[in-house]
């Protein structure tokens, strides 16, 4: 990965400790994993950054190194990598995401 995508990435971690990077926005999620997610955060008022990757190939791919996780959405909370929108499905409906995310 290029060190100024992983900088960025890490920056983007460091002023939110809720972050989704998604396709779209919060407001105009671009697809429907990206906006289950954004619903769940939303449903649990947990403040959040967001990033919007169509906009960004550098940053589309990066995060997908960076986490090593092949699939957007992906949820960091506190700079570690929580999941992708199945994920967090599963955490929210047994209470775990909102335990986590306080």
């Amino acid at each position: 990965m290029d060190p100024k995508t992983r900088e960025r990435i890490e920056n983007l971690l460091k002023e939110h400790n809720t972050f989704l990077f998604m396709k779209g926005t919060p407001q105009f999620p671009q697809c429907g994993f990206s906006a289950r997610a954004a619903a769940i955060l939303n449903e649990l008022n947990i403040p959040f950054g967001s990033f919007n990757v169509l906009e960004d190939e550098d940053m589309r791919q990066g995060i997908k190194d960076y986490g090593q996780w092949p699939t957007i959405p992906q949820l960091y909370y506190n700079g570690e990598l929580v999941g992708g929108s199945d994920i967090m499905m599963e955490m929210y409906e047994s209470g775990e995401l909102k335990d986590l995310i306080k």
